[in-house]
C-alpha cells in the first residue's frame, strides 16, 4: 500500500518554501528551547539522537542528559526525575524482552495518566515494538475486537481493567498501577528487579497507534513515526508554552491530545503533572499546590469546573497558569467566553483528529472574537475546504476541511486510509473560512441531514441550545420525519432548578436560527452519553429509545 508520506511531495515543497526555516527558529527561540550546554553534553546528545532518534525512546533520553535531576513526572504516588525515569524505562524494557517483546512486535497500554504509562511507552520504544493505547472507556467487547485485530504480544494495563481484559486474544499480561496486593508480575516489580543500564538500539523506530474515538463505529488504528520538532513548532507557533514549565495533563494520554503533550515535553522539559482521574475541584487544586504554568485539558473537563460554585473556584489560586490548551472536541455555544471571564484570557482551542493531528488553532483573541471558531492554520500546516469535486470553494463558502502536513497518518493499520486529494487529507468535517482566515467547523459530513431540502448540521443547533440560559448542554441526531423527511431530535441537560419547556426551546431556536433547523423534539437528560475523551456518543443517541 502506498503511504500517504509519498503521495505528499507537492504540499511538502510548499511548505518547505515559504519561510519555513526563519519561522521555526523564531518559535523555537522564543519558547526558551536555546540553552547552553557543555561540549560534552551536546556531544552525548548527538550520540543518543543518532541511536536512538527523536521518538520516545531517544527524546526521553536526551533529558536525562540535558535535565537529569529535574523533576519529570509528579503523580499520585509522589515524584520522578528525568534519570529516574530513563533508568525504569531500561530496567523495564530488559524485562519485556526477557518475555519475548522484540523490535516490530505490538504492546498494548491500557493505564490512566500515572508514571506506568510512561514507563510502558518509552520501555517499549526502546526495544523498537508498537505502542498500541487503548482507550480506557473501552467495553470488553470492544476491547476484544481492538486486539483480535491488531495481536499485540502484551498487555501492560492497570489493575482496574483486569476483568475487562479476561477474555481478551492476549497470552501475556503486566499490571502497571495496582490498587492492591495483586500476584504475578507488576511493572514496578519487574522494574525493582532490572538492569538500568542502557539498553542497545533495535535499530527500528518504534510507531505509536492512537485509535480512533469510535463513537461512529469500530475504532481503527492510526500509527504514527517519528514526528520530530516540526511537530512541536507547529503546536508552539500559535500556542505560547515554554520550556521548563510545570504541565497538568488532565486530557487521557491515550488520545491524542494528551499525548501530544507528553511527547512536547521530550524537547521542552515539562515537568509532567498527572493523576489517574479528573474531579473538576480537585484538577484547581493540583493547578494551585503543584505550581502548573499550564492545562491540558478536554472541552468537557473546562465545562465541569466552570459548573462548580464561583466561591469554590475562587479558592485557587490560578494566576501562575499561562495557557489552557483544550482540544478532542468542539466549544459549545459560549464556553470559550464564560471560561476565559472567569479565568482570564488563556484559553487556546484546538482543532484537529487522530489522523491529522492539529489543522488549526484558535488563540485568545480568536476565541473573544469569534467564539465558536477553530482558530487558524498553524506553522507548517496547509488547510482547505473543498467541494465533492475535489475543488476548492471560495471563502465563507461551506465543504470538506482536508489538511496537509508532516503529521498525517501513514494508513489505518487494519488497512484503507481517509479521503487524499492532492495531499491532503481528509478530517471528515465540514467547514468553512471567514475572511480573516478563521476556520469554521460545522459537524462531521456524515452527521448533515436533509430537512426539507435544506441542509442542517446538527452543531449549530447544539450551539444555539447551549446558549440558552437554562440549558447546559446539547446534542442533536437527525430521525425519520414524514412531512420533511428528516428533522432533529435534540437532548439537552437542563441546569439545576431551571424551568423550561419544549415550546421555550422550539422558539430560542426559531429565534436564531432559520425554521427548518428547529428541532422536532427535545430530550431531557441528566447528562449526554461520552467517552473518556469528552466525546458524544452519538450513536447512542441515535438508538435512544422513549
Amino acid at each position: 500500500m502506498t503511504s500517504t508520506r509519498q503521495r505528499l511531495p507537492r504540499v511538502g515543497r510548499a511548505l518547505a518554501r515559504v519561510g519555513a526555516a526563519g519561522t521555526a527558529v523564531k518559535v523555537i527561540a522564543g519558547s526558551g528551547l536555546v540553552q547552553p550546554y557543555s561540549p560534552l553534553v551536546i556531544a552525548r546528545l548527538l550520540k543518543v539522537l543518532h541511536s536512538w532518534g527523536t521518538g520516545p525512546a531517544g527524546g526521553f533520553a536526551t533529558l536525562a542528559v540535558r535535565h537529569p535531576d529535574q523533576i519529570g513526572v509528579v503523580d499520585e504516588l509522589g515524584e520522578l526525575t528525568w534519570r529516574e525515569l530513563h533508568d525504569r524505562s531500561n530496567a523495564l524494557a530488559r524485562a519485556l524482552a526477557e518475555r519475548g517483546v522484540g523490535a516490530g512486535d505490538g504492546v498494548a497500554v491500557m493505564c490512566r495518566n500515572h508514571r506506568g504509562f510512561v514507563d510502558a511507552t518509552v520501555a517499549v520504544a526502546k526495544l523498537g515494538a508498537d505502542v498500541l493505547y487503548l482507550n480506557t472507556a473501552f467495553a470488553a467487547p470492544q476491547i476484544a475486537e481492538v486486539l483480535e485485530r491488531e495481536k499485540p504480544k502484551l498487555v501492560i494495563h492497570d489493575e482496574e481493567f483486569t476483568g475487562l481484559l479476561s477474555g481478551a486474544p492476549v497470552a501475556d499480561r503486566v499490571v502497571a498501577w495496582t490498587d492492591s496486593d495483586v500476584a504475578g508480575d507488576t511493572v514496578e516489580r519487574l522494574i525493582s528487579r532490572g538492569d538500568t543500564a542502557d539498553v542497545r538500539s533495535p535499530g527500528r523506530a518504534s510507531r505509536l497507534i492512537i485509535l480512533t474515538s469510535g463513537t461512529t463505529g469500530t475504532p481503527k488504528g492510526a500509527p504514527r513515526s517519528e514526528a520530530g520538532v516540526d511537530a512541536a513548532v507547529s503546536l508552539l507557533s500559535r500556542m505560547p508554552l515554554h520550556a521548563g514549565w510545570r504541565t497538568h495533563i488532565a486530557a487521557p494520554l491515550f488520545h491524542t491530545w494528551g499525548l501530544a503533550h507528553l511527547l512536547l515535553a521530550m524537547l521542552l522539559g515539562s515537568t509532567l503533572v498527572l493523576r489517574r482521574r479528573f474531579e473538576p475541584e480537585d484538577a484547581l487544586a493540583v493547578l494551585a499546590q503543584e505550581r502548573c504554568d499550564s492545562f491540558v485539558a478536554i472541552p468537557v473537563m473546562l465545562q465541569r469546573i466552570l459548573s462548580l460554585p464561583e466561591a469554590t473556584r475562587s479558592t485557587y489560586d490560578l494566576s501562575r497558569v499561562q495557557v489552557v490548551a483544550s482540544s478532542g472536541s468542539a466549544l459549545p455555544g459560549d464556553l470559550a467566553i464564560a471560561w476565559m471571564d472567569a479565568f482570564g484570557d488563556r484559553l487556546y482551542n484546538i482543532y484537529g483528529s487522530t489522523e491529522v493531528a492539529y489543522a488549526s488553532i484558535a488563540t485568545p483573541d480568536d476565541l473573544r472574537a469569534a467564539p465558536t471558531s477553530a482558530g487558524k492554520p498553524p506553522w507548517g500546516t496547509v488547510v482547505r475546504i473543498l467541494d465533492e469535486h475535489g475543488r476548492e470553494v471560495p471563502v465563507g463558502t461551506s465543504g470538506r476541511i482536508f489538511v496537509g502536513n508532516s503529521l498525517l497518518m501513514e494508513g489505518y493499520t487494519g488497512g484503507g486510509t481517509k479521503e487524499v486529494v492532492d495531499g491532503l487529507m481528509s478530517t471528515g468535517d465540514v467547514g468553512r473560512f471567514d475572511r480573516e482566515g478563521r476556520l469554521y467547523v460545522e459537524g462531521r459530513d456524515d452527521e448533515m441531514i436533509v430537512s426539507g431540502g435544506e441542509n442542517v448540521f446538527p452543531k449549530e443547533v447544539e450551539d444555539c441550545l447551549a446558549r440558552h440560559p437554562a440549558v447546559v448542554e446539547a446534542a442533536a441526531v437527525g430521525v425519520e420525519d414524514a412531512e420533511f423527511g428528516k428533522r432533529l431530535r435534540a437532548f439537552v441537560v437542563v441546569r439545576s432548578g431551571a424551568d423550561v419547556t419544549d415550546a421555550d426551546l422550539k422558539d430560542w431556536v426559531r429565534e436564531n436560527l432559520a425554521r427548518y433547523k428547529v428541532p422536532r423534539e427535545f430530550v431531557v437528560l441528566d447528562e449526554l452519553p461520552r467517552n473518556a475523551t469528552g466525546k458524544v456518543l452519538k450513536r447512542d443517541l441515535h438508538d435512544w429509545k422513549d
